[in-house]
């Protein structure tokens, strides 16, 4: 095994145990992603926190790895071939981490493409738009006299859930009955939609009832509870 040291990520956050995954995040929607993910597999991790307070994402330490200055980040000792992995970006981590374990991930082909397609569905929809409602709802945006940008957010937002709602009819999961990367993509920004960014009378969230009942499903598992708290804040 490479030694981690090679990576200068590791002058700022020391590996205590360099034959596990190292995890630099902050438990925001995108972050507990990969902390749910690596509690669900059972992969052995060890995580460090990355403080917007202090600037950490902009150190030159973080962006060796992760140079959009996005968390989460995690550098694998054990990548393809017994090489070290560095990987940015939450749909790439979990792509990796399903393919490194064989779970949550359909292994058919079809079935896989469909999971992978819910994925992308996440990243380039309800995640940006989700967090654009935050921003013009509970931050600095609510002090805008111009509610246009907001309401904009808003009606999409209520759209993809709608998408998402119909998904969910008759289904257990975003898959139908199997649990796979994409619920641990969607569902902690639906989380966060209606908890942090106290945004649920504003779409209107009571009225998706298969949302509201996927959460509530998805939020009782053992390793999203404690996913949701990883790495643990400062």
């Amino acid at each position: 095994m490479t030694q981690l040291s090679a990576f200068p990520i590791t002058q700022k956050w020391p590996a205590q145990h360099p034959d596990r995954i190292q995890l630099y995040s902050l438990p925001t929607p995108n972050g507990v992603k990969a902390s749910i993910m690596l509690e669900e597999t059972g992969l052995p991790y060890e995580p460090h926190l990355v403080s917007f307070e202090t600037h950490d994402q902009m150190s030159p330490e973080f962006l060796s790895l992760s140079p959009n200055n996005k968390i989460p980040a995690i550098l694998d000792p054990n990548g393809p071939g017994g090489r070290p992995l560095a990987l940015f970006e939450s749909g790439a981590i979990l792509l990796y981490l399903a393919d490194k374990t064989g779970l949550f991930l359909p292994q058919d082909a079809a079935a896989r493409y469909e999971t992978i397609q819910w994925l992308m569905f996440q990243m380039g929809g309800i995640g940006p738009m989700f967090g654009q409602v935050g921003f013009f709802h509970k931050f600095a945006g609510k002090d805008y006299e111009d509610k246009r940008p907001r309401d904009r957010y808003v009606a999409e937002s209520k759209r993809l859930l709608g998408v998402l709602e119909q998904r969910l009819q008759g289904r257990q999961w975003i898959m139908g009955d199997h649990y796979t990367i994409a619920d641990i993509a969607t569902f902690p920004w639906v989380r966060n939609l209606i908890g942090f960014y106290e945004a649920g009378e504003l779409v209107g969230f009571d009225s998706f009832s298969n949302v509201k009942r996927v959460l509530e499903a998805f939020v009782a598992r053992p390793a999203v509870v404690k996913g949701l708290g990883i790495p643990k804040r400062g």
